[in-house]
């Protein structure tokens, strides 16, 4: 058996068989979320703050949304793999971003040009609501979980 639960070399038979459905799901349930976000975002900080709160939403929301949709990028990449390969690009994946996260947030901190305030909230709720959106896209996904037997 394959890794989408059909015999070997054979499509899946129904959409249910897809073992990356799921993960789809979750990938497009989070952006739409990060969208949401964004916008309303954009109307209250872009309105409250001018330029300073526009680009401390676009960083936070390009920051907060791409940290955790690149996870789920980075499995959907890997996810004709073996487990052990989807869980070294998973961690490395972690990592990079950990390394390029404190790099940026270095490079911006004395930067003027953004409210930092605006970037703080916009990071946080890009975070919750990316992730809150990809949990619930995968839960509503189904999926087959028996195997047919070959008789």
């Amino acid at each position: 058996m394959t890794e989408n639960n059909s015999p070997s070399g054979a499509t899946p038979t129904s959409k249910y068989d897809d073992s990356r459905r799921p993960l789809l799901a979750a990938a497009r349930a989070g952006a739409i979320g990060l969208v949401i976000v964004t916008v309303l975002s954009l109307l209250v900080w872009g309105g409250k703050n001018g330029m300073p709160g526009v680009w401390g939403v676009v960083l936070g929301a390009a920051i907060g949304g791409s940290f955790v949709l690149l996870t789920v990028a980075g499995v959907l990449f890997t996810a004709k793999t073996s487990p052990s390969t989807t869980l070294a690009v998973v961690l490395g994946g972690w990592l990079l971003k950990i390394v390029v996260l404190i790099a940026v947030l270095l490079i911006i901190r004395n930067l003027e040009f953004y409210d930092h305030l605006t970037f703080f909230i916009t990071v946080v709720l890009a975070l919750v609501v990316t992730l809150g959106a990809e949990v619930w896209g995968m839960s509503q996904s189904n999926l087959t979980y028996v195997q047919p037997t070959d008789d």
